[in-house]
């Protein structure tokens, strides 16, 4: 039985994730901030979840966590952090910029070198990392989010580059999800948005081909390939 670790799994992408690996096969364990919906999800699956409470935004407790769930659960073969945040934040309000910097690029940093460190022990092993299509280009209304995303999908390019040249059979994948409906979908222009289900679910297949990089839903590669090549002068204008 392969065994999974989600961050980030009370609701949402990491939550619908959390299920379908359960139902194929997988021993997981699960780890938010609000454990309570986490035991509502072993309610509902019935089955033997392992929880933990995890505050992404405290590193320091945050590494201990990750770390004793995975030596709870005897090693694991798939990590998958979930978890981030974003709001609009136009005004520039630094309180809203310090969060989102401080749990979507110091907390993903800090995970990522838990699980790959884990990997790197064990000579193989799978990470996973939700950034965004927003990592593309620079944002107005969510500086900070933009950036951090950036920050996330250039991290795991780094460790996926290093594997290679360090010859191990450790799996990166880059999942950059556009509009989900979850109450990360903020703000207007908000357009192909999926469900959570239909999002994780192509997720799992990103997972079980070993993608490198995977655009959620698969639509969403044609607004990258968009905002690759679009020139600043036109970009900014919008």
């Amino acid at each position: 039985m392969k065994k999974a670790i989600v961050v980030g799994a009370s609701s949402g992408v990491g939550r619908e994730l959390a299920k379908i690996l359960f139902k194929n096969g997988y021993e997981v364990g699960v780890m938010a901030r609000r454990v309570p919906l986490l035991e509502e999800l072993r309610t509902e699956l019935a089955g033997n979840l392992h929880i933990k409470a995890i505050d992404v935004m405290n590193t320091a407790s945050a590494l201990e966590a990750l770390s004793g769930l995975i030596a709870e659960m005897e090693g694991v073969d798939l990590i998958v952090v979930s978890a981030g945040i974003g709001d609009i934040n136009g005004n520039l309000k630094w309180p809203l910029e310090q969060e989102t910097i401080q749990t979507n690029v110091m907390g993903f940093a800090a995970l990522t070198n838990v699980a790959l460190h884990h990997f790197m022990q064990n000579g193989r092993g799978h990470f996973v990392g939700i950034s965004s299509i927003a990592s593309l280009r620079g944002g107005r209304v969510a500086p900070a989010y933009n950036a951090s995303k950036a920050f996330i999908s250039n991290y795991m390019e780094g460790m996926r580059q290093k594997f290679r040249r360090l010859r191990l059979p450790i799996t990166v994948t880059d999942i950059r999800p556009g509009f989900i409906q979850t109450a990360m979908a903020k703000g207007p222009g908000v357009f192909w948005s999926a469900p959570a289900e239909k999002a994780a679910a192509q997720i799992y297949q990103a997972i079980e081909r070993k993608a490198r990089v995977a655009y959620i839903t698969r639509r969403w590669r044609l607004i990258a390939l968009l905002m690759r090549w679009m020139p600043s002068f036109l970009y900014e204008r919008l």
